[in-house]
């Protein structure tokens, strides 16, 4: 099981349990044979579509569920939003085929932490399992790239801002998501750095947000991209 201690690193005490769901039989069982190898990582059950998952969340008790997002009866997508809502400790790693934006978008905001695609490797897989875990965000280069391209679409407007955030918070945000550092935000908003720091202070306190792979997930989320 795995726990957190505010800040985002994992605080193991035993192995990340993981159940898998998937609606494709050999996909699904040769996770479950790649799991199995992993080191740290112990398989909790498998489920062929999201009403199993959803079901079997409840009784098996994994810390991480991976998640394909097409599958019969129940998508990935809405047995994230279920599995979340009902279980909010249990986090969720989208592992599929499609890595359209509108496929990467609805799983964000229904609660997905992590999004790979199936052409990841074992490390790959390893990785995002240890770090969502943890309670951080794990995302494919691939995945972040278009991510960071979405957010800098356009700037976030004050009737899109939640959680009583300024639209010059939302800014930082923006550029939090996109990938820019303190320094980079402060030039391109001609602020100084402590000025930054004390937005990034506000809206995380705001946002109930511990670090910036989080402020990700949130501004996707809440819809403040594309």
């Amino acid at each position: 099981m795995v726990g957190g201690d505010g800040t985002g690193r994992a605080d193991v005490t035993g192995p990340v349990r993981v159940l898998v769901a998937d609606d494709q039989t050999v996909v699904r069982e040769g996770l479950v044979l790649l799991l199995g190898l992993l080191p740290g990582v112990e398989v909790a059950g498998a489920a062929a579509d999201g009403a199993e998952a959803v079901r079997l969340v409840g009784s098996v008790r994994p810390d991480v569920v991976l998640m394909d997002l097409r599958m019969p009866r129940m998508d990935g997508v809405e047995a994230t939003r279920r599995i979340r809502a009902a279980h909010p400790a249990v986090q969720v790693v989208v592992l599929t085929t499609y890595s359209d934006d509108e496929s990467v978008f609805a799983a964000l905001r229904a609660g997905a932490r992590g999004f790979l695609t199936k052409d990841a490797d074992a490390e790959s897989l390893a990785r995002a399992i240890t770090v969502v875990a943890g309670g951080e965000a794990d995302f494919d280069p691939g995945v972040q790239r278009r991510l960071a391209e979405a957010v800098t679409r356009r700037p976030p407007r004050a009737g899109d801002l939640p959680d009583g955030m300024t639209p010059r918070e939302g800014e930082v945000l923006r550029l939090i998501a996109s990938g820019r550092s303190n320094v980079e935000i402060a030039e391109e908003l001609h602020i100084s750095a402590a000025t930054v720091k004390t937005h990034i202070n506000n809206l995380f306190a705001k946002a109930g947000l511990r670090d910036r792979a989080q402020a990700v997930t949130y501004a996707f989320r809440h819809g403040l991209a594309g």
